[in-house]
């Protein structure tokens, strides 16, 4: 029998209709994704299934008995809790269980009808072994610990956003609910509790999920359905991310062909109407009936993308540099002697534990608070353009249209003039949306028009702190299409590891007690070096002899650290395929053809070999950079 089954489900707000008569149903052990844009009901949906806000129509019909249990975006709690009854109170049944068991047991001490007493104790433990057991306190407190929650006894109020969110997160996993809703239940956590809240989810927690998620790793490892709302209906695809990306692409293109054979049936039906004498037959009657009802037929509504555009600036050949740089926060070492070269192209994603200073190691680099020691060089020609996870610099009681045109009908985007509205239209804001107040939108619509105002300014540094929360999944597919494509050069806090495997080409890590680490590629390369690195320090640190305890002499630093061998090893080989392309790129240059096909053409062969150029220089700055530091090493 199903937990929780939903039929022709309606909900509008105003004229905007997000829910248009979906079904569904949850079966236990169902772990089904829920994807779609910002904006396009996914939070609705799963709040109507929850039982928090109601439908216009439709019928909900929950298990007799089942338990649900939701985590939203923005948190609630009853008074002022600690995290410790916060995390309990989701157990309401189990505490009411409690209570009743400690009546009947009193009651039977004192004599009192002793075969209704001990029924009503026997039905009480029976609920409190069903929920859980006894000691649900304990495991509350170790789930708080593992998601990376405040000390049991603090209390919401003195948290930040993040760590509420995190009790939050306790508190539904503590219930082991017969229906757990998620949504966007990996915002605030860092990859290592992400890693193991999917290890939980997909093979100890109960009961049947639904997941509302952006990030795509862990749509593959957990779910075995993915669900797409879109236009107010729901489409249903067997396995994850990748599976639902290939079924997608079928289902649209089977979409595409029947709409080619309508569109040619159409042609056909029309002329014929043009040209025939009036209906007198039944046959020509029948006729005419199928040529107004193929008419009135609509097609498949084209799938709209975000289309990002960074309004670049020439970076000179060193876009930021940091030297021995030590960052501390009331008297603790976040980061102990950082050395650090950016140069244009890379794109550096920074990870670690919650609270290990990501982002104050970018206030840091932003000027917003000074260094303990080092120095920090920005480039002569670097400009800076930063997206915070506060997503500052929006008016919410302006429109869309005001906060992105600021006075401006025209807008540019590099040597191009374009008309604001187009330029909105770009980013999924109609005519109607863009004259929305920007307080209505979604996170995730809010988050898209900030994306529209701070990409219009010409930078080459892009500073992004938690980019990818609440950004839809087709957003962060176009924003990771822009900084690949321009060659961006970026600095990311995120948690989103497809993002950082799609987009970094080296990874930054805080590694503990001030250590922070750089390694080649993307987040999987990254977790691969830093296995063989923990695995090469186990092995080297029994022969070791140890340290005079008296010892103060500050420790001597390795010239280069691991990460960076292991990019020296490899970066004759990258620069060798990078002169390969240069060199193909001179031969075309030099073909006389080239000049007597489309200046589009030629402009896109010259700008390719300025760019692949460019590159070529980059790679041999930093590999004479590694070289000196690796002699300096051997000569200490």
């Amino acid at each position: 029998m199903p937990i929780l089954d939903a039929q022709d489900v309606r909900r509008a707000y105003g004229a905007r209709t997000v829910l248009d008569g979906v079904s569904l149903t949850l079966v236990t052990g169902d772990r089904v994704g829920l994807v779609g844009a910002n904006g396009s009901g996914k939070s609705t949906l799963g709040r109507i299934l929850a039982g928090v806000e109601e439908p216009d129509a439709g019928q909900l019909v929950l298990r007799r008995g089942a338990r649900v249990g939701y985590l939203p975006q923005e948190p609630t709690f009853e008074g002022d809790p600690t995290a410790l009854e916060a995390a309990l109170s989701g157990l309401r049944d189990w505490s009411a269980a409690i209570a009743a068991h400690e009546a009947a047991s009193e009651a039977l001490a004192r004599g009192e009808d002793h075969d209704k007493w001990l029924a009503a104790q026997a039905e009480a433990a029976a609920t409190i072994e069903h929920i859980g057991g006894w000691d649900l306190a304990h495991r509350a407190e170790a789930m708080l610990t593992r998601v990376g929650a405040p000390d049991p006894g603090r209390r919401v109020s003195a948290m930040s956003g993040g760590e509420r969110r995190r009790v939050d997160l306790a508190r539904v996993l503590v219930a082991r609910p017969d229906l757990a809703i998620f949504d966007e239940p990996t915002n605030h956590l860092d990859v290592d509790t992400i890693e193991w809240l999917e290890g939980h989810l997909a093979n100890e927690q109960p009961g049947a999920l639904l997941l509302i998620t952006h990030d795509r790793f862990f749509l593959d490892r957990v779910v075995r359905r993915t669900i797409e709302l879109s236009e107010g209906t729901l489409f249903l695809y067997e396995g994850g991310y990748e599976a639902y990306l290939e079924q997608k692409a079928e289902r649209e293109a089977h979409a595409a062909r029947a709409e080619s054979n309508r569109q040619n049936l159409l042609r056909r039906e029309l002329d014929w109407l043009r040209r025939s004498a009036p209906a007198r037959t039944t046959k020509q009657k029948a006729r005419i009936q199928r040529a107004e009802d193929v008419i009135a037929q609509k097609g498949p509504r084209s799938a709209r993308d975000v289309a990002l555009h960074l309004t670049a600036a020439r970076s000179g050949k060193t876009v930021l540099d940091l030297e021995d740089l030590v960052v501390e926060v009331e008297g603790r070492t976040l980061i102990d002697g950082l050395t650090m070269s950016l140069v244009p192209g890379e794109r550096i994603g920074i990870v670690g534990p919650n609270g290990c200073g990501k982002t104050t190691l970018l206030r840091t680099l932003l000027g917003e608070r000074a260094p303990a020691s080092g120095k920090i060089t920005v480039g002569q020609s670097t400009k800076i353009t930063y997206l915070g996870q506060k997503r500052e610099g929006l008016d919410e009681s302006q429109t869309v249209f005001e906060n992105v045109a600021e006075g401006r009908m025209r807008v540019e985007l590099g040597e191009r003039v374009m008309d604001t509205r187009a330029y909105l239209e770009r980013f999924l804001f109609s005519g109607e949306a863009q004259r929305q107040p920007v307080a209505s939108l979604s996170g995730g619509e809010k988050a898209r028009v900030l994306l529209a105002k701070l990409l219009l300014t010409p930078t080459n540094l892009l500073v992004l702190d938690e980019p990818t929360n609440d950004l839809d999944v087709a957003t962060l597919a176009s924003l990771e299409e822009m900084l690949v494509e321009l060659n961006g050069t970026a600095l990311v806090v995120t948690h989103d590891r497809w993002f950082l495997d799609r987009v970094a080409t080296g990874i930054l890590a805080f590694e503990g007690d001030g250590e922070v680490v750089r390694y080649p590629g993307g987040y999987t390369s990254y977790k691969e070096l830093r296995a063989a690195r923990e695995e090469e320090k186990r092995e080297v640190a029994p022969v070791e002899a140890p340290k005079p305890a008296a010892s103060a002499a500050p420790k001597k630093r390795r010239a280069l650290t691991y990460g960076e061998r292991l990019e020296l090893d490899s970066m004759m080989e990258t620069i060798e395929a990078a002169e390969a392309k240069v060199t193909e790129l001179e031969a075309k240059l030099a073909d006389p053809t080239l000049y007597a096909s489309s200046g589009e053409t030629m402009e896109r062969a010259v700008a390719s070999h300025r760019d692949a150029q460019a590159e070529l220089e980059r790679l041999m700055a930093r590999w004479e950079e590694l070289e000196l530091k690796r002699e300096a090493g051997e000569a200490d």
